[in-house]
């Protein structure tokens, strides 16, 4: 969840005053305040504001547990042309406002996790959205010189606290953006998959935010790479015997609730947020590594009831946060065109004029949703698109893919997955998270041939296109697969595969781009509340979202089914023994296990893909 602002801000900031101009902003000036929420306690917030009053502005506010403080004095001067990502709507009029939320940096309070909504329970109770409508109250109340309007945005957990804010909106709340904004932190999201524990990103990033209410921390670690770390550690439960030793709170959360119980239930914002009360424009990149679901699924959930057209989509060719970014025409070997993130920020610019100055005529598609692939930009009158037909890419049994279905009635590959030599999740070394030259940011887009060869991973590879074809909505994997042990984990990936020789580029020949994966722990495959063990040698239906896409196989490219059952250490290593609580497993529960996909007329492994139709 860890995108800091949605712009860049004043790294190198001027302090020399620049006289004003008539026609726009060309000073702004910075103040912090402590503001009181209704409980007493006190959020430390930084104004960034134009000196020349030319007009009321509105509010564009930012609420982040990651440190707002910008490091000049109050009152000092900040030249436009310093204030980066912000720059065109700065020079324009708004004003800025950053909070430190409750119990992180400067703020008074306790600071909780994915703290719930708890004032829809008891409405004694404060939470991120009380807070936020109470700053919002004072704001409006105390700023000079605003319009009374305010909006809300930020990437990632910023993107979380917005969302928070849209529900009992304050008055003065026009317009709201959630970016990379997590929905549900067990069935996707940052620290679960479909109830896989995302182990080293929940590991590093509960110590990041909880070790030290005063500062964002790295943990220790004694070496760059991390795969035989996570792979030495052993058994979940030595994280808190050897390190945390029970001091950092989501830690033990995951321990205590290894299951969808109450504890997900109430921190997941599906179980609150129903409909949108406000204008909301999510927003969501194809290639997130952190917070890819969310977006999306939150979208979906409040266009059930939005009968007042507030909800809105955009979805680009971005990792987390990568609109915010100078350029976006590429993430890392992909290249996408054109300037992905310069055509996100007039967009967004667009949108916040409308709602909080009344500037333009408020027709905004419903969705704009990059094509991959073919490269553009794509306008929605709905998402997914109507105009699509479900097709099945079918894994068949001599490795190859199709969309004929199996005929024979026997049919089957087979794989030995070996927790003691799990499969990387991307190329070696594996660094730190965040720590320095770390890959984490692009793993999404790599190419797949580095796990291609190794006896675990088994690939179906469909024959060459003779013509484009566009995949535009949700894809969803269908497995029918069996394992000799009582849990089992599996990893399907949906990849376009580059002619082997690309003359457009040849150093993208025989590429293997994965365009959509994801895992389900087998224990959860009936209930996410109650997880049941695998049946040895029972061929059941593994039923995989692997989240919506838009992208454009080329003529000349090849689709690939791949399915494997490790992916670490960014999936904790399932024991593949049933365990009651894999966090108390121990070392000899690791086991070995065959898994077997079936591809035959019974039993056919596909994934449905919504094909647009000619």
């Amino acid at each position: 969840m860890k995108k800091l602002f949605f712009f860049v801000l004043l790294l190198t900031t001027s302090l020399s005053v620049v006289y004003a101009q008539t026609d726009s902003i060309t000073t702004y000036q910075k103040k912090s305040y402590m503001i009181p929420v209704r409980d007493g306690i006190k959020l430390f917030t930084v104004v960034i504001a134009p000196v020349q009053n030319i007009k009321p502005y509105p509010v564009l506010l930012l609420r982040t547990p990651y440190g707002v403080n910008i490091g000049i004095p109050d009152d000092s001067a900040i030249s436009v042309n310093r204030m980066g990502n912000l720059k065109p709507m700065a020079k324009e009029g708004y004003i800025f406002v950053f909070q430190d939320i409750r119990g992180k940096f400067k703020s008074q309070g306790t600071f909780e996790m994915t703290r719930p909504l708890y004032h829809l329970i008891d409405k004694t109770k404060t939470d991120e959205s009380t807070d936020a409508n109470d700053a919002i109250d004072w704001l409006v109340k105390n700023i000079p010189n605003n319009n009374g309007c305010v909006g809300i945005s930020g990437i990632s957990y910023p993107g979380f606290l917005a969302l928070d804010a849209s529900v009992d909106p304050h008055p003065a709340l026009k317009a709201c953006s959630p970016q990379a904004a997590p929905a549900d932190m067990f069935l996707g999201d940052d620290f679960h998959h479909n109830g896989a524990f995302r182990l080293s990103y929940a590991f590093e990033y509960s110590y990041l935010v909880e070790n030290d209410k005063l500062s964002n921390s790295d943990f220790p670690f004694p070496q760059y790479d991390l795969y035989n770390w996570y792979l030495q550690l052993g058994s979940l439960k030595n994280v808190n015997e050897k390190y945390f030793k029970g001091r950092i709170p989501a830690w033990n959360d995951f321990v205590n609730h290894p299951n969808y119980d109450e504890y997900w239930k109430r921190s997941s914002r599906l179980t609150y947020i129903h409909q949108p009360q406000i204008p909301i424009m999510h927003v969501g990149g194809y290639f997130d590594q952190e917070d890819l679901n969310g977006p999306q699924i939150m979208y979906q959930n409040l266009e059930k009831n939005d009968s007042l057209h507030r909800n809105f989509l955009v979805l680009g060719p971005w990792n987390h946060g990568g609109w915010g970014d100078l350029n976006s025409d590429s993430l890392d070997q992909i290249k996408f065109g054109s300037f992905t993130s310069v055509w996100f920020k007039a967009l967004e610019k667009k949108w916040f004029d409308y709602w909080l100055k009344g500037i333009g005529d408020g027709k905004f598609a419903e969705a704009n949703c990059f094509q991959t692939g073919s490269n553009r930009w794509m306008a929605y009158d709905s998402w997914p698109p109507k105009n699509t037909e479900p097709r099945k890419l079918y894994a068949l049994a001599n490795r190859k893919a199709g969309f004929v279905k199996p005929s024979s009635a026997t049919g089957a590959v087979s794989y030995i997955s070996d927790p003691a030599t799990p499969v990387p999740y991307r190329t070696l070394p594996v660094e730190a998270t965040y720590g320095q030259n770390s890959r984490w940011f692009t793993w999404h887009v790599e190419d797949q041939r580095f796990v291609a060869t190794r006896p675990d991973i088994i690939s179906f590879l469909m024959d060459s296109l003779n013509d484009d074809i566009t995949i535009s909505g949700n894809v969803v994997a269908h497995l029918f697969a069996s394992t000799t042990s009582s849990d089992a984990d599996f990893v399907v990936k949906l990849i376009d595969v580059y002619p082997d020789k690309d003359t457009a580029n040849l150093k993208m020949s025989g590429y293997q781009l994965p365009v959509a994966m994801e895992i389900i722990r087998g224990r959860f495959r009936k209930s996410f509340e109650k997880p049941t063990p695998l049946v040895p040698g029972k061929i059941e239906e593994f039923v995989i979202d692997l989240h919506n896409i838009n992208h454009t196989f080329l003529k000349g490219h090849h689709l690939m089914i791949q399915i494997q059952s490790t992916w670490f250490p960014i999936i904790d290593r399932n024991p593949q023994k049933f365990i009651p609580n894999i966090f108390e497993a121990n070392e000899s529960d690791f086991i070995k296990a065959t898994e077997t996909v079936y591809c035959n007329k019974q039993y056919s492994s596909y994934i449905d893909l919504p094909v647009v139709k000619e």
